[in-house]
């Protein structure tokens, strides 16, 4: 019976919907809150919590369809993708999941029903294994299922290995749930080689894995003891890929639907006709790694998850340029993607611009590397000694230029040489070494605080009130009373303080008794319960001792101003900037807010404003803040934003602000949006590729923020004030100079009338002031003379005549300035020795000037 693999999706996800199963939609493929990951790898990984004990859903069944990437770290597929028949970067494991709910036979018999009546599999072409031990899962399958015995194969201990080390028994980790497994294989057929589980041909083709069922039934500790879990789950999985080949009757993953259709318009934009091209089937499989993690908030980068992007984005492109592609094409599958992954498709067809931006500028940026790269290589075969080129510089080359080993081969073949691959692998083995130490996130499960109860929040209505101390907890252990001085953490029945969620930091304040008082510094989640992080400041407390518990009134409501104010941001920089933007964290605390949203380029000053104005505008307006807890898919149909990275459960809390915003949350808020007041920002940049972050400040904190810019804007134009007076003052000086200088250049043009020096110029541009200063220079340079000059500066005339003492008995400054001055129509006086004057008439200054000669010879 053929299936497409949309179909095998949908028909897995409702052969267990209605076996009570609750479908959950998959998760990021950047795990949440899980440092132990570089991404979600298995479909287990969004409820580990649940199976840690730490975390409770509102339901016990769930199955789901989980978006896995395997490329970085302790599972890394990338160089054997394309040149196998079954590695991904990026694959779907369907999967069905008992939270402390039913255990091997249901479990069993599920998967038995699905495969056989469902699916319509051959019975006769399924076997099945089971851990060594596990006589449990053995007689149901042989005697409930009808398996018979030589069709289960049981898997021991790996030789020489550690207790439980098997293919056949799932761990977590070195401690925490753990426990036996139980796969089924489907049979090919005799005419592929490979032998069964457990074989040394197990390797081969003809018996493939298709689904495991892990029965976590143990808690391992740190020495190794085995301890029953007190409620067993089951967590399994099957790759839809693989299922999908033998419902389309083929062989190989990279023949089934998606992919053939993936490699025809890999082909089809590339222009290569051989469809069979390994290179075809990179690409195929890269795209699909490469939208999904842009669009789970991945950006390419030099570190971290950003790299490990860049590096599949790179050798996409390289078997791309391999078959002879010419300019940008990968990001030219984004869109054939998004159609061929049928319902799976959909969260790419929302951010489908954005996906084929960023990857058409990471394939720009890398065509320019590789031209980098060829100069390099061509360098280095330049200065080879011999006829080999050293293995360091083709993994150089490779790491740091993206050149693939057989490229750098082909070049150094085209010029008579070889290359050095033994030392070429070695240096590739250090970096897989490096990778997988990088990729170990060692953590002991038990090696933190589980607590035993669940907090009731009362939060939202309240900021105190009195409750009842349940869990204390010191170093991790578990304890019956507190001492002075005791750092602890303190779990409460019920409690006002928010513990830190969504970006939200937790709350702080006081838990006081008649005789002690406990100083909470955070508060944090622990499991279901409600830690309060601090100290106890004196006197003791001790479980079942009634408390008052005081949050921090003015830090909690600064706090919830910020958060508040993050929404109305978020809501005007789509509306603004384009739906493309979406948020990639924040951090809401009293001191302010800070925000990260997908976004390719630097936010501009103007539009920054436009951002801020639009915000205050929604201040001013004074909306409601309006919350209500509504079941999560009728919240996404009132088109509620769902944040990056969160978890929601079933039943979800929808926070509006009328017309303008309305996301889910579960954070603390102001009641209006007027109680924000002001919301100022502080700061925009980038924090990774197509990542930008903005600060901002509300409420009396904007105020601060405002009155500290004007009052650095008000010294600063003080300092501004008095260096431009400076300045004024130290150009004066320089234009006396100058003019003292051009005073003396005059003096060639003196002449005499009648025995006495006279000098008469017109000397434009010059200033009044400096003019009083020329003439007292030109005195005392010619000791005896009469001085008349004149200027035009800014279309008005100014006038100045000196006059030495031993010749005023004879002209007077002030009649000779009065004089010209009644000619430029103005008029003018002074000390019979020094003399100035004004006038309109620019143009009459120059036959002003020219008549004091004659003025001059009637009196000498």
């Amino acid at each position: 019976m053929y299936m497409s693999t949309d179909e095998v999706r949908n028909a897995f996800l409702s052969f267990f919907e209605k076996k009570g199963h609750q479908i959950v939609d998959s998760s990021s493929l950047v795990p949440h809150d899980d440092p132990t990951l570089l991404f979600t790898n298995a479909g287990m990984n969004q409820f580990k919590d649940c199976f840690l004990g730490l975390e409770k859903r509102a339901y016990t069944r769930a199955t789901t369809a989980q978006r896995c990437v395997r490329a970085g770290g302790k599972h890394n597929d990338l160089e054997n993708v394309g040149f196998t028949a079954r590695h991904h970067t990026f694959f779907e494991m369907l999967g069905n999941f008992s939270l402390g709910d039913y255990f091997k036979e249901e479990a069993i018999k599920f998967a038995w029903e699905f495969l056989t009546d469902v699916l319509k599999l051959p019975a006769e072409r399924l076997l099945v294994t089971i851990y060594q031990t596990d006589d449990e899962a053995f007689d149901i399958w042989n005697k409930q299922i009808g398996i018979p015995a030589d069709r289960i194969v049981r898997i021991g201990d790996k030789e020489g290995g550690k207790p439980y080390e098997s293919d056949n028994f799932w761990q977590m980790g070195d401690t925490g749930p753990c426990g036996p497994c139980s796969e089924i294989f489907y049979d090919h057929g005799e005419h592929i080689w490979g032998g069964r589980p457990g074989t040394p041909e197990e390797d081969g083709d003809r018996f493939i894995e298709i689904w495991n069922n892990v029965f976590m039934q143990f808690n391992r500790d740190a020495d190794g003891v085995m301890h029953p879990l007190p409620k067993p789950s089951v967590d399994t999985g099957m790759g839809i890929e693989r299922i999908s080949a033998i419902m389309q009757g083929v062989h190989s993953n990279y023949e089934i639907d998606v992919f053939q259709k993936l490699i025809k318009s890999a082909a089809d934009v590339i222009g290569y006709d051989d469809l069979s091209s390994q290179s075809l089937r990179v690409v195929a499989d890269h795209i699909r790694s490469c939208a999904y993690l842009i669009v789970d908030g991945v950006m390419p980068s030099n570190e971290g998850r950003g790299y490990v992007l860049r590096r599949i984005i790179r050798r996409a492109v390289r078997h791309g340029n391999k078959l002879g592609a010419k300019g940008t094409f990968f990001h030219k599958l984004v869109g054939p993607l998004a159609e061929i992954m049928g319902s799976a498709g959909d969260v790419i067809k929302q951010q489908q611009d954005m996906v084929e931006k960023i990857l058409r500028i990471e394939e720009e940026n890398f065509g320019r590397t590789l031209d980098r790269g060829m100069t390099i290589l061509n360098e280095a075969l330049d200065n080879v000694k011999g006829d080999v080129l050293d293995g360091e510089m083709v993994f150089k080359l490779y790491d740091t230029y993206g050149f693939p080993a057989d490229l750098t081969n082909d070049v150094a073949r085209e010029r008579g040489f070889t290359i050095d691959e033994a030392g070429f692998e070695s240096a590739m083995e250090s970096q897989r070494q490096r990778a997988r130490e990088a990729g170990q996130f060692e953590k002991d499960y038990n090696d933190q605080v589980v607590a035993q109860s669940a907090s009731d929040f009362c939060g939202y209505t309240q900021d105190q009130g009195q409750s009842v101390v349940v869990e204390l907890f010191v170093d991790g252990a578990s304890v019956e009373s507190l001492s002075a001085g005791d750092h602890a953490i303190v779990v409460l029945q019920e409690t006002p303080f928010y513990s830190e969620s969504g970006g939200q930091c937790g709350d702080t304040g006081v838990l006081e008794t008649s005789t002690g008082r406990f100083v909470v510094h955070d508060t944090q989640k622990i499991g279901q319960a409600i830690g309060h992080y601090g100290v106890l400041e004196h006197g003791v407390l001790s479980k079942k001792d009634s408390v008052d518990a005081n949050v921090d009134k003015e830090r909690r409501n600064a706090s919830a101003l910020n958060h508040s104010a993050t929404h109305l941001l978020h809501e005007a920089l789509r509306r603004l900037l384009g739906t493309h933007v979406m948020q990639k964290g924040s951090l809401v605390r009293p001191e302010g807010l800070r925000f990260d949203f997908s976004h390719l380029e630097a936010v501009s000053a103007d539009e920054l404003k436009q951002v801020e104005r639009m915000v205050n505008q929604q201040v001013r307006r004074n909306l409601e803040i309006d919350t209500n807890i509504m079941n999560i898919e009728d919240a996404k149909a009132l088109g509620a934003m769902a944040l990056f990275g969160e978890k929601y459960d079933d039943e979800v809390r929808v926070l509006s602000m009328e017309d303008f915003s309305t996301e889910l949350c579960g954070g603390i808020h102001a009641h209006r949006t007027g109680d924000i007041g002001l919301f100022k920002i502080t700061h925009e940049g980038g924090v990774a590729a197509g990542v930008r972050r903005i600060e901002a400040v509300t409420g009396e904190a904007a105020l601060d923020y405002v009155e500290e810019q004007a009052q650095k804007y008000a010294e600063k134009s003080d300092e501004m004030a008095n260096k431009a007076k400076s300045l004024e003052k130290e150009i004066q000086n320089l234009k006396e100079q100058l003019a003292a200088q051009a005073g003396s250049s005059l003096t060639s043009q003196v002449k005499q009338i009648s025995g006495v020096n006279v000098l008469v110029a017109q000397l434009d541009g010059a200033e009044n002031k400096a003019l009083r200063g020329m003439v007292d220079e030109l005195k005392n340079q010619l000791g005896s003379a009469i001085i008349m000059l004149g200027n035009v500066a800014d279309g008005k005339v100014g006038l100045i005549a000196g006059v030495t003492k031993d010749l005023t008995g004879k002209v007077k400054a002030g009649e000779l300035v009065n004089m010209v001055a009644q000619q430029v129509g103005g008029k003018g006086g002074g000390r019979p020795d020094m003399a100035q004057a004004g006038g309109s008439d620019a143009q009459a200054l120059p036959n002003a000037l020219a008549s004091v000669d004659e003025w001059l010879t009637e009196r000498l």
